[in-house]
């Protein structure tokens, strides 16, 4: 009865950090229960959908909403395997929006080194990243580095198509 108790004490906690860092961009919680020997229902899993999509043509407002949903997915004392999944998630799509920024800036004269004539400079690994989504690349698996370019844009690429998450307890 006890380890139930402290089982459903840990998953609404766990539960209610991730609904308090994610503020508008987290729906309401739902839970897995047990029925214990006094007849009670006892959470032992749960999970809060969190909305992980980017902002269409504002990459700024992006890189703010992932920076949301990284903090919501990493809340909680301990994060679950799918936590972490969200918050690579969430870091995948701030690289990408930053590359959006630098190429925009590219684009219009902005801020940034600047080439001497004839010269292409080198793009950022936030830019290669992106590049390489855009292409469709494939993932680092493929090779046997596991260089931090590599293991970035494997990320990226793992996370690519996804637009929504799910926060979740193991059951």
């Amino acid at each position: 009865m006890e380890a139930l108790k402290a089982r459903d004490r840990e998953v609404r906690a766990h539960e209610r950090a991730h609904q308090a860092a994610g503020g508008q961009h987290a729906g309401a919680a739902s839970y897995t229960f047990q029925k214990g020997p006094d007849g009670r229902s006892y959470a032992v899993g749960g999970e809060v959908p969190i909305d992980a999509s980017e902002i269409k043509g504002d990459p700024q407002a992006t890189i703010e909403k992932m920076q949301q949903v990284k903090a919501a997915a990493l809340a909680p004392a301990e994060p679950s395997g799918q936590d972490r999944k969200v918050a690579a998630l969430a870091d995948s799509k701030i690289a990408q929006a930053r590359a959006e920024l630098n190429r925009r800036r590219g684009e219009d004269g902005g801020e940034g080194e600047t080439a001497a004539p004839g010269e292409r400079l080198q793009p950022s690994l936030n830019q290669q990243i992106a590049e390489m989504r855009q292409a469709g690349a494939p993932s680092a698996t493929s090779s046997a580095s596991t260089s931090p370019t590599d293991l970035t844009a494997y990320a990226a690429h793992a996370y690519r198509h996804q637009a929504s998450a799910v926060f979740s307890s193991p059951a």
